[in-house]
């Protein structure tokens, strides 16, 4: 199983990754929201992969560590959930203004608007 989930995360990281890479904008939130997935997978899955275990200790004598899964990772996952979900708003937001204004939604810039000796005017 830790095998499956590494090698999901590897790819959701590499196809976020080639997304992020294109010169389009819906494809750059398309990969930023694939590894913000892939943070997140990794965030559980550091947390131990127990399948049934509480995030709390149920033994009130000695405490067996290996029947329960760690609740940190849990907990940061469900803030990082939150948090992408936001930036990934904002991001739709900034580059609907940015197609809106400038007519398409490629990234890269247009020679006219480039300087060739990088001082400002």
């Amino acid at each position: 199983m830790e095998a499956l989930v590494a090698i999901a995360i590897g790819a959701m990281s590499a196809s976020g990754i080639y997304l992020v890479l294109r010169l389009r904008t819906f494809p750059v939130v398309i990969g930023m929201t694939m590894m913000s997935y892939a943070i997140n997978l990794f965030l559980v899955a550091t947390g131990r992969l127990a399948i049934n275990k509480p995030p709390i200790l149920q033994n009130h004598g000695a405490p067996d560590f290996s029947a329960y899964t760690d609740p940190l990772p849990q907990a940061l996952t469900l803030t990082a959930i939150v948090i992408s979900f936001g930036m990934t708003a904002v991001v739709v937001l900034l580059s609907l203004g940015a197609y809106i204004e400038g007519g398409d939604d490629y990234i890269d810039m247009p020679e006219s608007d480039r300087r060739e000796d990088g001082n400002a005017e």
